[in-house]
């Protein structure tokens, strides 16, 4: 199945086709910290030829794709580049080139470490409002009851089977709660596993989510579906599409009839996001909080050269309905409020509904 990237971090998304050919998993450096090789003009004239090649064999829409390829061999010549011997400078000075033909929340080209060694939190980031700071490592931040209501708070869907199973065992422990409250407020991003581990409890007939379009590759003509998550639909041979669908949980069904809340805030991006949409177009949760971020291109991180990587996006996901989707825009919630008040303005929704919250 095609491994793609949703996220700000290096989570993984796994969609419905297969790959031109398979990701590469990008090591991290030594421990040591030593000053980075300076560039030169050979490997500068490397980086930029195979990630302009990238992105025109990959990009998720083919005409954008060959435009940052053209402006990146266009700058090359005219030397754009000439006399950027530090790497992150490199990097960074391509990736914003990049932003300016079209703008894309993931696109990105770096040293291979900005992608995999921890970065220290910046100064904007620790003086957040808590309610949108990520705490902990990723995944699954707090699971508890407040009153009758189960709540969830993550700030990643990691593809990681043991923060699905948790989350998966609080709803199952707490299947007579009589309401839901996902907190996604600091959620970077991720893949699918929580999700479909989590909405067979909350879903009560099979249900078309969202809608994902993938470019292409040289494999895609037979591509592996799974026919749990994702259908694949009727396409034009330059795309593969599918649906990802939820099944409900026939052993435990209690859930599957109470109210649910996702909270959002700028902050919330990518796989979070995706959940967004699913809910908001199936009308299944109501959205309380602020607009999301608006990364909504899936790809996956690809090895540049010998020490860059970069993030291609390949697919994009949608409501299939009206073909909307929420890169660069962002998914408005249902009820807007600061994100700060989302939790509180959930619980005031449920206590007039009547249930108990403390």
């Amino acid at each position: 199945m095609r491994r793609l990237l949703l996220a700000a971090g290096s989570a993984l998304i796994t969609a419905c086709a297969a790959v031109p050919a398979p990701a590469q998993t990008v090591s991290a450096p030594p421990a040591a910290s030593a000053p980075a090789q300076p560039l030169d003009a050979a490997e500068r004239r490397q980086v930029v030829e195979q990630l302009a090649a990238k992105l025109d064999s990959d990009f998720v829409f083919a005409e954008v794709g060959s435009r940052y390829a053209a402006t990146l061999r266009s700058h090359l010549a005219a030397g754009a580049y000439d006399g950027l011997s530090d790497p992150a400078a490199f990097g960074d000075k391509v990736t914003a080139d990049l932003q300016a033909v079209s703008r894309d929340g993931h696109l990105r080209l770096a040293p291979m470490s900005a992608f995999t060694a921890p970065r220290p939190a910046p100064a904007a980031v620790a003086a957040a409002p808590v309610s949108t700071r990520p705490s902990g490592p990723p995944g699954m931040e707090e699971a508890k009851m407040i009153g009758e209501v189960a709540y969830l708070r993550f700030n990643m869907f990691p593809q990681d089977p043991a923060v699905a199973d948790a989350a998966r065992a609080f709803l199952l422990a707490h299947a007579d709660a009589k309401g839901v409250i996902i907190d996604a407020r600091p959620h970077r991003g991720g893949g699918f596993e929580v999700m479909n581990a989590i909405l067979p409890l909350l879903y009560p007939e099979r249900t078309a989510l969202v809608r994902l379009e993938t470019r292409a590759g040289p494999e895609a003509e037979d591509p592996v579906v799974d026919g749990k998550y994702f259908i694949q639909r009727p396409s034009a041979p330059t795309v593969v599409v599918c649906d990802h669908v939820v099944t409900p949980d026939k052993a435990e069904a209690r859930l599957q009839h109470v109210p649910v809340y996702y909270l959002t805030s700028g902050k919330t991006a990518s796989a979070g996001e995706h959940l967004a949409l699913a809910f908001k177009r199936t009308h299944r949760a109501t959205l309380i909080g602020e607009t999301t971020r608006g990364a909504g291109h899936s790809g996956s991180l690809q090895p540049i050269g010998d020490r860059f990587a970069a993030f291609i996006p390949v697919g994009r996901t949608f409501d299939p309905d009206t073909g909307w989707d929420w890169e660069g825009k962002g998914v408005a919630p249902d009820v807007a409020v600061a994100a700060d008040q989302a939790l509180d303005e959930a619980l005031k929704r449920l206590t007039a509904a009547g249930v108990k919250t403390s």
